[in-house]
């Protein structure tokens, strides 16, 4: 078994997630008391955000680049990045270290592929939401159509995000708004929707949809167990 790294804690709620999920799933497929390899390195995500809001993604890269050369230092043999906003720096991760950075994107991308979907929505961060470095991804390995709430719900859904999910907070309301956009969005020819934040799995479920969802945090854990169960 492949150790997995994980660069954590953007926010830490969903970073949780990912180690339950990884977990889960090695006991799964090899079953008894089997449990993942895992190392992670854990940032202050208010150091991050602080970044983000200030438009310092070059100082934000710098920190994860540090959190990814330790822990390929401390054994990992792949890295994931546990969040979709900050692969907006994801090449200058890629190229620091030795070992493959898991591209959030990828599994996503494969999975919609897969289903036969052509126009999908994102919801994410307003940073994932305005800026191209996911959805150009998308559309240029995957070909899709990704369409983006109006900004009045880009706004909401990103409040939601820093002020609510990551701080842990589970809003009935907040669930309610986030069905109304994803009900827009099917009116504007979406046929599923990506849940581009770690941290928006926490509130909505399928039953909030009448379209599929596609977890970007569950099926990049998924995707990790696949490459460290892989023997080749």
């Amino acid at each position: 078994m492949k150790t997995i790294g994980l660069i954590g804690g953007m926010s830490w709620e969903s970073s949780a997630e990912y180690y339950r999920i990884i977990n889960q799933t090695v006991k799964e497929r090899l079953g008894g008391l089997h449990s993942a390899q895992v190392v992670m390195y854990s940032v202050d995500f208010a150091d991050i955000a602080e970044l983000q809001h200030a438009g310092r993604w070059a100082d934000a890269a710098r920190l994860l680049v540090d959190a990814a050369k330790r822990l390929e230092a401390g054994g990992a043999d792949l890295v994931l990045l546990c969040t979709n906003t900050m692969h907006k720096v994801a090449e200058q991760l890629a190229s620091a270290i030795s070992i493959p950075l898991v591209h959030i994107a990828d599994p996503t991308g494969e999975a919609i592929k897969a289903r036969g979907v052509h126009t999908i929505a994102l919801l994410g961060t307003g940073f994932t939401m305005e800026q191209d470095f996911y959805k150009a991804r998308l559309a240029e390995r995957y070909g899709l159509r990704v369409i983006v709430p109006d900004e009045a719900d880009r706004k909401v859904v990103h409040e939601v995000i820093y002020q609510e999910l990551c701080l842990g907070q589970i809003r009935p309301e907040s669930r309610a708004a986030y069905r109304d956009i994803m009900a827009r969005l099917v009116g504007q020819g979406a046929e599923a929707i990506i849940l581009g934040c770690t941290e928006i799995g926490l509130l909505v479920r399928a039953e909030d949809a009448t379209v599929p969802l596609f977890d970007t945090a569950h099926l990049h854990a998924l995707k990790a167990v696949d490459l460290a169960l892989d023997p080749r």
